[in-house]
C-alpha cells in the first residue's frame, strides 16, 4: 500500500534516508535530524513532501520524498523525487514501482510534466529499474552544486 506519510512516520523514514545514503557511500553526509524533517514535511509551509510504502503487516519498507519544480520552458510544475528507497527485505515486491506510479499520477492529476531525479552513475541495479520504467538519463544536462565553504563564500561575495 502506498499513502501519504505521517508525522508518526518520521523516525523510519529518516532511518530509511540513513539507509540509503549508507548504500549510496554518503552517510557522513546526512545532517537532517527527524526535527528537520518533521518541519520540513509538516510544517506551516512545507518544503518537502513523502509517500510510503507498507507491507502487508502495515511496516513501512519504502519511501520517496519529492518536492515541486518549475519549468520556465513548459510553463507548469514539475516534480523532483530527493530519494526513492525500498529496504532491502522488501525490494522485488512492487513497492518502488508503485511509489513512482503514485508520482506519475500526482503528477497527471495536477497538470505537471516532469518527473525528475538524478541517480548515481555506478548504481546499476537503480539505472535498469528506471529505465524498464521508460525513463531516460539527462546526460546533456550535467548537475551543479555548491555547499559548505564554497556556498559561504559565494554568498558572503554577493553581499559586498
Amino acid at each position: 500500500m502506498i499513502r501519504r506519510a505521517l508525522s508518526g512516520d518520521i523516525s523510519a523514514i529518516h532511518a530509511m534516508i540513513c539507509e540509503l545514503a549508507e548504500y549510496e557511500k554518503a552517510l557522513h553526509e546526512v545532517k537532517a535530524t527527524e526535527e528537520q524533517l518533521r518541519a520540513a514535511l509538516f510544517g506551516e509551509h512545507p518544503a518537502a513532501y513523502a509517500l510510503v510504502a507498507e507491507d502487508e503487516s502495515g511496516q513501512v519498507v519504502g519511501y520517496t520524498l519529492w518536492f515541486l519544480t518549475f519549468s520556465t520552458w513548459r510553463g507548469v510544475h514539475g516534480i523532483y523525487m530527493e530519494d526513492l528507497y525500498v529496504r532491502p527485505a522488501a525490494r522485488g515486491g512492487g513497492h518502488g514501482k508503485a511509489l513512482m506510479a503514485e508520482l506519475a499520477r500526482i503528477c497527471a492529476e495536477r497538470g505537471y510534466q516532469r518527473l525528475e531525479w538524478a541517480v548515481l552513475d555506478w548504481n546499476q541495479p537503480s539505472i535498469d529499474f528506471y529505465t524498464s520504467l521508460g525513463a531516460k538519463p539527462q546526460t546533456e544536462w550535467p548537475v551543479y552544486r555548491l555547499t559548505d565553504e564554497a556556498l559561504a563564500r559565494l554568498g558572503t561575495a554577493s553581499a559586498k
